[in-house]
């Protein structure tokens, strides 16, 4: 994965990307549930993006980190809508603000 070799990962608590998470084998994982899945409770949209958000804003980010999520949540965070399995690449600035910077197709 782009020479990543070992990264800082943290994963929605589904099996989905629990899976995913393990297959990327960059390192041990950690759940983080502000990414788990809100597509059938929209009610948690705005507090699992504000949580996501505040967390990117204060993790240390020295190390390569991957998160692994779903469609949706990375929709509402970043205002990109990825395809199924697409890698999104995001870099955070000094003021903390995210901004999508590239993505890589998957292949299906």
């Amino acid at each position: 994965m782009n020479r990543i070799g070992k990264a800082v990962v943290y994963s929605s608590q589904s099996c989905r990307c629990l899976d995913t998470a393990r297959l990327l084998d960059l390192g041990e994982i950690s759940e983080l549930p502000p990414l788990n899945l809100f597509f059938e409770n929209f009610d948690q949209e705005k507090i699992r993006t504000e949580q996501t958000m505040q967390w990117l804003q204060n993790a240390p980010l020295d190390t390569p980190t991957v998160l692994v999520s779903h469609q949706v949540n990375i929709s509402a965070l970043t205002e990109y809508s990825p395809a199924s399995g697409e890698i999104v690449f995001l870099r955070r600035t000094n003021d903390g603000s995210i901004s999508v910077t590239g993505s890589i197709q998957t292949l299906n």
